[in-house]
């Protein structure tokens, strides 16, 4: 493996056993485990980005009407198969 690709990080011990620790239940080893972490990590913050981009400057009132407009789009269902009632 390339130097570039390694990163050394220190964390709290009780962090450690517990990524171990959930590493091990998932039966996945410890690399791979951080790895799925810091791109889950990485991939909410982008997403709340996102949308405080996509909402930045709109008041609530108007982002309700975006969304009853859509809504509004897609009709009622008043016939719904019998799997997918309650």
């Amino acid at each position: 493996m390339n130097k570039k690709n390694v990163l050394t990080i220190r964390i709290p011990e009780d962090l450690k056993e517990r990524i171990e620790k959930t590493a091990a239940t998932q039966g996945v080893s410890l690399n791979q485990f951080a790895l799925y972490a810091f791109t889950r990590g990485i991939s909410d913050i982008d997403t709340a980005n996102f949308l405080k981009k996509r909402i930045q400057g709109k008041t609530k009132e108007s982002i309700e009407d975006g969304f009853k407009k859509v809504m509004g789009k897609v009709g009622k269902k008043d016939k719904l198969p019998s799997w997918d009632k309650l």
